[in-house]
């Protein structure tokens, strides 16, 4: 599958509390063209486990309009958007124990996630063994969780996430609990991926260096930051012009 693009229009997600609302999203405009890839850098408590979970269709924005593909996901039933997840969009969360079944072998961790996907006319599936030769677990397919590296699990949950062959994967925190080393073999995955199969990625995290290098295509230094809800850019330019991915991303600054 191509990369799907993906369009968030004034997005607003509020928790509501006993001790009062929380904003956890403040009005989010962002645009990322097929098979970019987009680092949103921020703190916690920035918005951005809120902004994948509303990507991904796992909750619904409070106000704005979301798009991936030609899919508006506030038109979707639940049904079609769980459909969507098991064949369309692919997601990773934060922690590779928490996508990852302990006690079964790599092999049937993928084949488990591709289960939807084989029961859809018109999608064709890679082998688990291929799917594991892109993020760079060769002949691990008989592999268990707990015989893994930590950068080898986080690998691992990558290669559950794009099992079904999905034209987005979005991706939360993927190097928090991670040395350099484990952090660069999943960062190379991740760009394996990108290139081999132009699947458009979207990746939160807190690291300034994971931002970094997937800020610099298009000769553009900065990855874009998720402060207060908001998308903030920090190279100059024309106002809505993408500086950190090249020209078909861009974030507009809710004013």
């Amino acid at each position: 599958m191509n990369g799907l693009a993906v369009a968030c229009r004034r997005v607003v997600h509020i928790y509501r509390a006993e001790a009062g609302d929380v904003v956890a999203l403040a009005g989010v405009d962002l645009s990322i063209a097929p098979g970019e890839t987009l680092a949103l850098v921020g703190p916690s408590g920035s918005g951005k486990s809120t902004l994948i979970a509303l990507l991904a269709g796992l909750m619904r924005p409070s106000a704005g309009r979301i798009n991936i593909g030609t899919y508006d996901m506030g038109k979707l039933s639940d049904a079609e958007v769980s459909r969507l997840r098991g064949t369309e969009i692919g997601v990773v969360l934060q922690g590779a124990a928490r996508n990852l079944l302990p006690y079964a072998s790599l092999h049937r961790n993928i084949w488990l996630a591709q289960r939807r996907a084989a029961h859809t006319r018109g999608i064709v599936l890679d082998d688990p063994d291929r799917i594991l030769d892109l993020v760079g677990l060769p002949g691990q397919g008989r592999a268990r969780i707990a015989e893994l590296t930590p950068g080898a699990r986080q690998r691992a949950a990558l290669a559950v996430g794009i099992a079904a062959g999905p034209g987005l994967l979005l991706v939360d925190e993927p190097t928090s609990r991670l040395d350099t080393a484990g952090r660069d073999e999943v960062l190379a995955a991740m760009e394996t991926v990108n290139a081999e199969r132009q699947t458009t990625i979207v990746v939160v995290t807190h690291d300034n260096e994971v931002g970094a290098r997937h800020g610099s295509a298009g000769g553009h230094r900065h990855a874009p930051r998720l402060t207060s809800g908001r998308v903030q850019r920090h190279a100059r330019g024309e106002a809505g012009q993408a500086q950190h991915f090249g020209e078909s991303v861009q974030e507009t600054v809710p004013g």
